[in-house]
């Protein structure tokens, strides 16, 4: 089925999607669905980043759910994507600090792993016994995974309170003979678990669980590898050696930036996202059970879950990149909308220096992506003024005085969160679901 026989397939309420891609997010792939303007999305995601990693036969370094198809979503309009809830399902997994291997992979060891010895690309493997040489290729034999761990941990996470521990290595190899069981890997999943690799290089150290999506977006417009549907990790598109190479201008034209690694994108949260294809194409997936600002290690907990997500077309609401509402709690501070108490406050401050007009105000987020963190500010401050029609200038002291700008991800995705003027979110109408989103009492 086309994407074209969407518009006339029977919408669903409720959507379950238990099936992957490959790695690659390409619009003329067949999506799942369609799926109703307000209807609901569940999904059961496989673990994000390390399985993806030392399985080469997957071409994106991350493995999504296959897109679904939004009923009346156009070209140009945007989706919002209210997070109802995430469970994780894992009874462990495993993470660390990623070193490439130089010869099994061809300018980039997300998309183009190579088989060193057979020189099969993308080769298909096997997984014979544990530890980091598990993953061979299924033609010859090779120690096939472009990835190795050089300082790792396994953990396990409590049945009923949000913590887990690392484990000592014995442990992590009594994990490893069991992967599939403990990462509860979804069954059409084609990954490696990396539990396999039995790291325990960390061991007892607690971190409180909060789970969270690395990947939340829809489909851009031309194919590209899910993790490097973003301004940093895309950067390694440009010229690159293999099928998925691109231009500047062609990624920063298509992409959606849908693996932002931002903590904030959580149970609660709120993400308007640009529809570049028709229908939109929503998908899912690289939960995390943890993950400070910044995931300054390059990984966190990856961890299998289910997903419930809503999903509203906001019509000719043309964006750039995504716009997160996170959770009021999740807000920077000087965001946060004003209590009543510091609205009375303020307008008798603005009377005794003779004015009474002072903004209403409510907080988005602008995500920006690029090759650096600098890069990416810019990005987000732009978008920002261009959807707002406001100077930068103008942008860049309300982030100063109103809000901040925080990292998702090192080495390039940053937030700029900042208060805005009510009449701006009307005249976009955004108003209403900020309004939901922040204001309690009506």
């Amino acid at each position: 089925m086309s994407r074209k026989t969407h518009t006339a397939a029977k919408a669903v309420e409720t959507l379950f999607v238990n099936q992957f891609t490959n790695g690659i997010l390409n619009p003329e792939d067949e999506m799942l669905g369609p799926v109703r303007d307000g209807g609901t999305i569940i999904a059961n995601t496989a673990p994000g980043c390390w399985g993806p990693m030392i399985t080469p036969s997957i071409r994106g370094g991350h493995e999504v759910t296959k897109p679904v198809y939004v009923e009346g979503a156009e070209v140009g309009d945007a989706i919002a994507i209210k997070i109802k809830s995430i469970e994780v399902k894992s009874i462990a997994t495993a993470s660390g600090h990623d070193v490439t291997i130089s010869d099994r992979f061809i300018g980039d060891p997300f998309v183009a792993g190579k088989c060193p010895n057979c020189g099969e690309i993308a080769p298909k493997t096997v997984l014979k016994g544990i530890g980091q040489s598990a993953v061979r290729c299924a033609n010859c034999g090779s120690e096939a995974s472009p990835f190795k761990i050089d300082h790792g941990y396994t953990m396990t996470f409590h049945p009923k309170v949000p913590i887990g521990v690392t484990v000592p290595k014995e442990t992590a190899e009594k994990i490893a003979e069991q992967s599939y069981k403990y990462m509860r890997i979804p069954e059409n999943s084609q990954q490696n678990p990396i539990t396999t690799f039995a790291p325990g290089d960390l061991v007892g150290a607690i971190a409180r669980m909060r789970p969270f999506l690395g990947q939340l977006g829809t489909t851009p417009s031309i194919a590209l590898p899910d993790s490097h549907n973003a301004g940093d990790f895309g950067s390694f598109l440009i010229g690159a050696p293999h099928e998925y190479s691109v231009t500047k201008e062609e990624l920063d034209t298509h992409r959606t930036d849908g693996h932002m690694d931002i903590s904030r994108v959580r149970k609660g949260a709120i993400l308007i996202c640009p529809v570049k294809v028709p229908g939109g194409g929503v998908y899912v997936g690289d939960m995390h059970a943890m993950q400070g600002d910044g995931e300054i290690a390059g990984h966190t907990t990856d961890v299998a879950g289910l997903v419930e997500l809503e999903v509203h077309v906001l019509k000719g609401l043309t964006i750039e990149g995504p716009i997160l509402l996170p959770n009021i709690e999740d807000l920077p501070y000087t965001a946060k909308p004003f209590s009543k108490e510091e609205l009375i406050a303020a307008q008798k401050l603005a009377k005794t220096f003779g004015f009474e007009t002072l903004e209403e105000s409510l907080p988005l987020s602008f995500i920006g992506t690029g090759e650096n963190l600098n890069i990416a500010t810019d990005n987000a401050l732009n978008r920002a003024a261009n959807l707002l029609d406001m100077s930068v200038p103008e942008v860049m002291n309300r982030a100063t005085i109103n809000g901040s700008i925080e990292i998702g991800r090192h080495p390039g995705v940053v937030t700029a969160t900042f208060l805005i003027p009510k009449n701006k979110l009307q005249k976009l109408n955004l108003l209403e679901l900020a309004e939901e989103q922040y204001e309690t009492e009506k």
